[in-house]
């Protein structure tokens, strides 16, 4: 996700369970949070220095795809004991081939756990990490990236 141009809002009146699925009617991640990839030099190696658990899905309900990226994509998010909506960044191993890309995702995390709350960033909230993929769960930021609404005006 890009800058913020917008402030995240609550999920009122959604339940576990009631959240948009893919057009096949199946969650967007399976109960392993991620599909297996094919072999990579990181695929069980730790990317995270503290990721707070193994499996995003015991805090987090996973909704539509909101972007992709060079590493990941970037789905909408809830939290489950608030129904709050969030961003999840979703970047997967198998993209990360060399040691650069492995520390500019520990760089990002740092950059992002550092940085003060502001109106104008994005903020942080949690990283998780499985075999297959690093989860960087952001404020929600409505209305689309900073860089296509500049290029607009």
């Amino acid at each position: 996700m890009g800058s913020c141009v917008a402030r995240p809002s609550k999920l009122i009146g959604v339940r576990k369970g009631d959240y948009p699925k893919s057009k096949s009617g199946r969650s967007y991640f399976n109960s392993k949070c991620s599909r297996k990839s094919k072999s990579s030099r990181t695929s069980n190696n730790k990317v995270l220095k503290d990721p707070l658990e193994e499996n995003i899905l015991h805090k987090y309900e996973i909704g539509n795809e909101l972007g992709r990226g060079e590493f990941g994509i970037t789905y909408q998010c809830f939290e489950l004991e608030t129904g709050e909506a969030y961003a999840c960044k979703k970047i997967s191993k198998a993209k990360l081939k060399t040691d650069i890309d492995i520390e500019d995702v520990q760089r990002e995390v740092e950059i992002l756990r550092h940085l003060p709350k502001h109106p104008n960033l994005v903020s942080y909230k949690d990283a998780f990490e499985d075999d297959e993929a690093v989860y960087l769960v952001m404020e929600l930021c409505r209305g689309g990236e900073l860089f296509d609404r500049i290029v607009a005006k």
